[in-house]
This record gives structure tokens, sequence and C-alpha cells, in this order.
């Protein structure tokens, strides 16, 4: 059994409930991982925290990420670059990849995150040298369970190479029969279902230009005759709109859905080119989006159509993408950099601040299929984090805590990150792990990948 862990005398709580409540000088109570009590009734715990000028918010959740991306972060040689060649270009380093890489990237990118206030995170791993043997998952699981973070990990997939027409190395690519094979192993070891599991997993194609339409269709056979969820990148550049039309004679969303993708248990990453139509059938499906808005601004791929997927009621969540078009793992800047971003293209149109803080935690849960998750209510999962009013960029912000992430912005790690009612993140720094350690570490492993000969 977890230890109890109080919050005492919380100045604000941000609840992200179905009534969108924001609660003032109150107690939260979690025992066993789990919210058991909010109220102002006096509660006793084995951990008390005095968040008598602290803001606590639901844990974000990051819907979309590459963590092994952290080891190619800020390239000179690709930062001009959009999607197609950016992609080819750093297939040379990433067909280097091994289990050091993954492990090192992995603690890096999920150790960012719980330090910014995200305690879910998915992450797309597609990419699997010949090399590296079967380990890869292994090993981001094991940095996730050395952090204390919940991991949603996808056993992404490639079998389309450039011999084949795609934009993958040979070296990196797999029969569909050894991508199947290592899907349903990886479940079975994996894939935890019960509502507060530490581990989930999900099959995730990478792209309709790296795979094949078997490998999509029978991803989605094998998925659902296991009872795991779906994910992919989708409609993320013009370029992947050309090359469907140009091979299939279809748009990627009808290609999608003629190989079974759409549905309550499948989100697609971007989802920035879809026409209103593409969107309304969305909406109908409950299929739906990660927002990664820094990366598609990075990659100059465009804007997602947002403001109108949330008036549809389209599922959209938050994401950073994969830290080499980040150029990193902080859904606390995603946060404001998505509030921005759609004032400016949309104006009145746009979600508010508080808008988006529920697309990084309701929003997030719902396309993760995670109804545990994303809020503060009894019953659910004992996951938040606390920043104090007392900083002095938050002067003045206080009036409105529950816009304050998007209009204000939180600069550097919140004060306390808790997962399962566990404290991950105690004033700014990791708790489980020694920081300028595992930066050392992962420093000596980025450079052993980017001197690896081909």
């Amino acid at each position: 059994m977890k230890d109890s862990l109080l919050l005492e005398n919380v100045k604000y709580l941000v609840t992200c409930d179905d009534q969108d409540g924001m609660l003032t000088d109150v107690n939260l109570l979690v025992e066993g991982g789990v919210i058991t009590y909010i109220g102002t009734e006096k509660k006793t715990a084995d951990h008390i925290i005095d968040a008598s000028r602290m803001v606590i918010y639901p844990g974000l959740i990051n819907s979309h990420h590459h963590l092994y991306q952290t080891f190619t972060r800020n390239l000179p040689q690709v930062q001009n670059m959009e999607l197609f060649p950016w992609l080819k270009t750093l297939y040379e380093i990433w067909k280097g990849l091994d289990a050091d890489s993954v492990y090192y990237s992995s603690l890096t990118g999920m150790g960012e995150l719980l330090k910014t206030g995200c305690t879910t995170c998915l992450d797309h791993h597609y990419v699997f040298p010949k090399h590296s043997g079967d380990t890869l998952l292994d090993a981001q699981f094991a940095a996730a369970k050395e952090l204390g973070i919940r991991m949603y990990a996808t056993r992404g997939s490639m079998d389309l190479s450039v011999k084949d027409g795609g934009l993958p190395p040979d070296s990196v690519v797999q029969s569909v029969d050894e991508i199947l094979k290592d899907c349903q192993k990886v479940v079975e070891k994996y894939h935890d279902p019960s509502p507060y599991s530490m581990r989930r997993v999900a099959l995730a194609p990478c792209s309709p230009f790296s795979v094949t339409g078997e490998l999509l269709e029978e991803s989605a056979k094998l998925a659902r005759s296991m009872g795991v969820r779906l994910h992919t990148h989708l409609a993320e550049t013009k370029d992947e709109e050309n090359f469907t039309l140009e091979r299939f004679g279809m748009r990627p969303l009808d290609y999608m859905e003629s190989l079974g993708w759409m549905g309550d248990d499948v989100w697609y990453a971007h989802g920035i080119h879809f026409n209103t139509d593409e969107l309304k059938r969305l909406a109908e499906t409950k299929t739906g989006i990660a927002h990664c808005p820094v990366s598609n601004m990075k990659l100059s791929s465009g804007i997602a159509r947002i403001p109108e997927m949330l008036e549809l009621g389209v599922p959209v969540g938050l994401a950073v993408d994969g830290s080499a078009s980040n150029d990193g793992s902080n859904l606390l800047e995603e946060i404001r950099v998505a509030y921005l971003l759609h004032r400016l293209n949309s104006s009145s149109e746009a979600p508010s601040g508080y808008d988006i803080l529920k697309m990084a935690t309701r929003g997030s849960a719902s396309v993760l299929g995670w109804k545990e998750l994303g809020q503060l209510a009894v019953g659910m999962a004992g996951d938040f984090f606390a920043v104090s009013l007392d900083r002095l960029e938050l002067v003045g912000g206080q009036y409105d805590p529950k816009s304050l992430l998007g209009c204000i912005g939180v600069k550097g790690a919140v004060d306390y990150t808790v997962v399962g009612g566990c404290i991950v993140v105690e004033q700014g720094r990791l708790v489980s792990v020694d920081e300028s350690a595992v930066a050392a570490q992962a420093n000596s492993s980025v450079e052993r990948l980017l001197n690896r000969e081909s």
C-alpha cells in the first residue's frame, strides 16, 4: 500500500472536473494512489504539504512524443528543414539507436516532463534498428519506473523503406510478421489496463509514408483482438497528402478509414490538414487528435484547426512531439504556445488559457482512453502538480489561476509533481535520481550515438 499524502489548505485547486470547479482553502487527501477526499475537514496523512500559497493543477498528460529524439535536438544541419528532408537526414543518425541511448534519452525526456508538471507520458517509438534487438521498450519502461512517471508506450513500426518508396533506410524497417509478433509480446508483457496502472501499451505503425497498408490493417486487427488502442501520425504535412493521393488515390483520412483506422480507440498525431468534412467525421467517430503546436511551428507544417475541432466535439489532447522537432519536453511551454498561436490565428474564436489546460488534462486523458486521469476529484488518480504563488514572475497573476498557465506561463520547474500520491518532484528537482549524474551519463550516450559509424 502506498503512503498517504495530504495537501493542506490549498490556496487554489483547479479541478478540471465536470463542473470546471476551482476550490479555495481546501484539503486534498490521496490514499493508495487515489484521491479519497477533497474538502475543508482537517485530515492527517503520512506526508503533508503546506499548500496555502500554491495553485494545484491536475497532472498534465502528454499524448504524443518520441523520447529517443531528445538525443538529436538542436542539430544545425536540420534546423531549416521541413518534415520529409528532416526525417531522411535524421534517420541516418537514428539507425544507430540502441538500448543505452533509448534508456538515457527516456530518462532525460521524461525527467523534463515531470519537472514541468507532466505525470503521464505517451511515447511513440518506431525506430527498431536491426542491431538493437528487442529490448528498446524494456529500456523505456525501466526509465519510467526509476522516475516514477506513468508510462504509456506504443510499439511503433515501419515496413516501407527507401527501396519500396518510403523514407526510412532498410536497416530500421521490419517485416509485418516480425512486427506483429513483437507487438503481441510487448502487449502481453507490459500492458496493464487496470484503472490506476503505471504502464500501458498501444500499437502505432509510424505513418502512411513509412508503412504498408497490410501493416496498418493487421495492426488494427491485432490491437482490437487484444483490447489496446491505435496511434499514428496523420495529416501532418501537404507532402503526406500528396503521397497518399498519388499512391492510393485517396486523401490521408480516407486511406486510413479504408484500413479500419477510425473510432474511439484511435488517435492521430498532428491532424493539421483536414478539411471540414473530415473534421466532422472525426467528431462523429470520436477519433482523437494529439495537438503538437511547437513541433508544427518549427517544421513549418501548418496550424491545426483546433477551435473548429473543439466546437465540433473532436477529442483533442496536447503533446510535445519529439524533442528533435520541439526541442524539449515541456508541456507547460506547449500550453502557452498553443494559447498564443490560436489567439493569433483565430482571435476571439480561439480557446482560452483554461481551455488549453483542459486539453492537456481532460483532453489528453480522453484520447488515451484513460478515464481515471485528467481531473482532480474523489476516485481519480492522485496525479497533480503545484506552483507557488510567491514567485516574482507570477505577481498579479493570482486572479485567474485557471488561465494562468496559458496567459502567463510558468518558466522553469514546478514546485511539486505527484504521481499516484508519490512525490516525484520536490522544490523543482527530481526525487529519485541524481540529475547531474543522469545528465553526465546521458551526454556520454549522446556522444556515442552521434559519433557511431554507419
